[in-house]
């Protein structure tokens, strides 16, 4: 299945939150979509758009080789009773076991870490994407500003050309 993007919004997928900050300090090198264990009261709050990514990150138990999710903001249901959820409790992500071997291979590398990206409901189900990234330096962030600078200004110069003619 391929990641979510703007083509794919007509394909049942609504993208209920993004992780903006990851694609500013990491190399996204993989992309990966696995599944999201969540309570009832949790799935509410996600549909809301009232979940967060920034600061979230997946990692894999080597005991069990399971896969969890930790980090991950979805502040407790409004309408909920005494049995409703932590708000930043452990999840575990739902992946075929050679997935996460494979994930697990990459993370052992130096400098790889499993970062979700964006989560979105797909045919009625949350998912999560799962990026292994590569931590930026500070010169690369730079070069990632100036380069997306570059392009508004041509973007910029290209339309007030067509706007003159």
């Amino acid at each position: 299945m391929s990641p979510p993007s703007a083509s794919n919004s007509g394909a049942g997928i609504k993208i209920l939150t993004r992780n903006r900050k990851a694609t500013h300090d990491y190399f996204v090198e993989e992309r990966i979509e696995c599944g999201l264990q969540l309570l009832g009261t949790e799935v509410k709050v996600v549909r809301e758009g009232k979940a967060g990514l920034s600061g979230a990150f997946a990692h894999i138990d080597k005991r069990t080789n399971e896969a969890f999710l930790d980090n991950v903001s979805i502040p407790p249901y409004d309408f909920g009773n005494r049995f409703n959820h932590d708000s930043l409790r452990r999840r575990k992500l739902l992946l075929h076991r050679k997935q996460i071997l494979r994930l697990r291979e990459w993370t052992e590398q130096k400098g790889h870490t499993l970062v979700p990206l964006s989560m979105y409901l797909l045919k009625g189900r949350v998912k999560v994407e799962l990026g292994v990234c590569k931590g930026k330096q500070d010169t690369d962030k730079r070069e990632t500003i100036r380069r997306r600078e570059d392009d508004i200004e041509a973007k910029r110069a290209i339309s007030a050309r067509w706007r003159g003619n």
